[in-house]
């Protein structure tokens, strides 16, 4: 990322509304949380426990979720990759396959290889021109890059079009001049913006018709600054895969950004549930052409600029991914790079800078490996409890409940209340060796000792 970190003032708007899950319920009050108003789901359905569905429906839950049973809208999971070529031959219709990737690293030796296998990573999201894509095809890794890289074949599944082009250009039809951040004048005229050119031209730069899928990286313009037509032109007219990054740990500005343009109160800023309202935000553009595609989380393992004054914590990493997971994240991409603080790098998951968080960072993955048939299926909408975000999903006979606290409250116990009809008598808190009972009512009570703090449940009637 170039500027992510960068404060900005584009003049378009001053305040905006980005739609916030609370619960995984529907609700349309007025909050001044990351925003805002709180709306039904991205395209409009009832995120609330079975909407339009009968008594008799929800007993059926026991059995298996009952046919009219809400769900939560989607792309259609990994066989949405199934209409490109290079993906599907690389494995990513598999329901076992669950992007995880790094941003813009070097693969020169089968050390570099070992290093981020071992991380949990499997795809590289930008390399740089001397790496050695033979080797990062032999060991079954994939990677989507700017341009053709040297001795490129079947690893390499899509296209980078641009990075933050809505931040650096600004929405637009202006004459692009070809040239980048730091290299003079960017559109013509000065005062125009010419991202949607940059985009446009980029598409007619890389292979055409060679079933590589074309992806972008945006940033705050989508996320705050635009208005929602031009966020939705960048999010829907350029891309089958898309993501947008705000780093609300470590980011210097993005608290003041967060109150010029969100009514987002410093209180609430640095808080894994925000990461989570990025996904619900794009998920609202995403679905306004009828379109859907996936999108996916972005989260630093750093100290990612250089007037940032603070590292992102193990424990916040996986919290924000966690969050990202629950708000429909079909990828995970990290960010790893320390341009700012006391230990520069690179390759911060490689080098000493990431030994603090490198274990975190190998332990989340590890269990989006283990889940990544679960992951693969397509949400239902249930409301489990107030004070809770949560994700349902159902696999081979069992329930899985991702759960954290929402973005409006403190830690502490919550309940949880099953959908009628579902009955156990305990819930299996996967990867923490216990469990905890469910009563006659099937409610069930645990504890969130901080705002990142998460946990998934499986239960199995």
């Amino acid at each position: 990322m170039r500027s992510e970190n960068h404060a900005g003032t584009p003049g378009r708007r001053t305040r905006r509304s980005l739609p916030l899950l609370v619960g995984a319920g529907a609700v349309s009050v007025s909050v001044a949380v990351l925003g805002l108003t709180l709306i039904d789901a991205p395209d409009g359905q009832d995120r609330g426990p079975l909407a339009g569905a009968s008594a008799d429906a929800d007993s059926a839950w026991a059995a298996g979720p009952p046919a009219t049973a809400a769900r939560v809208p989607w792309e259609g999971g990994p066989a949405y990759y199934g209409r490109f070529a290079a993906p599907t031959a690389a494995g990513w219709t598999k329901s076992s396959f669950f992007p995880v990737g790094v941003w813009f690293e070097s693969v020169i030796t089968q050390g570099d290889v070992d290093k981020d296998r071992a991380a949990g990573i499997n795809t590289y999201v930008e390399l740089t021109e001397t790496s050695d894509m033979a080797l990062v095809r032999r060991n079954g890794m994939s990677a989507l890059t700017r341009t053709p890289l040297p001795g490129y074949g079947n690893e390499t599944v899509g296209w980078l079009l641009n990075d933050e082009v809505d931040m650096w250009a600004k929405a637009g039809d202006a004459q692009w001049t070809g040239k980048h951040p730091g290299e003079g004048s960017l559109c013509v005229p000065e005062d125009r913006g010419c991202g949607f050119t940059v985009l446009r031209t980029r598409k007619e730069e890389v292979p055409k018709g060679d079933g590589r899928m074309h992806y972008a990286n945006y940033g705050k313009g989508v996320m705050m600054w635009e208005r929602d037509a031009d966020a939705a032109t960048f999010v829907n007219r350029f891309t089958d895969v898309v993501s947008s990054d705000v780093y609300w740990y470590t980011s210097a500005s993005v608290c003041l950004d967060g109150q010029n343009f969100l009514s987002l109160p410093a209180s609430r800023c640095r808080r894994a549930a925000n990461y989570g309202a990025v996904l619900d935000r794009q998920r609202e553009l995403d679905a306004l052409d009828g379109r859907r595609q996936p999108i996916y989380g972005f989260v630093e393992v750093g100290w990612p600029a250089e007037n940032d004054t603070r590292a992102i914590r193990p424990e916040q990493v996986t919290g924000a991914v966690m969050s990202s997971l629950i708000h429909e994240a079909r990828g995970i991409i990290y960010f790893n790079h320390n341009f700012g603080g006391p230990c520069h790098s690179q390759h911060v998951l490689r080098e000493g800078c990431g030994k603090e968080v490198r274990p975190a960072v190998a332990e989340i993955n590890r269990r989006i490996g283990q889940l990544a048939p679960v992951l693969n299926t397509q949400s239902y909408a249930h409301r489990f409890g107030p004070g809770l975000d949560t994700m349902l999903k159902h696999h081979q006979g069992s329930y899985y409940v991702f759960a954290m606290l929402d973005a409006t409250t403190s830690p502490g116990r919550r309940i949880f209340t099953l959908p009628r009809g579902l009955r156990a008598a305990h819930a299996e808190v996967l990867f923490e060796n216990r469990t905890v009972p469910v009563d006659a009512q099937g409610r069930f009570t645990d504890s969130f000792a901080a705002e990142h703090s998460h946990h998934i449940y499986r239960i199995t009637p």
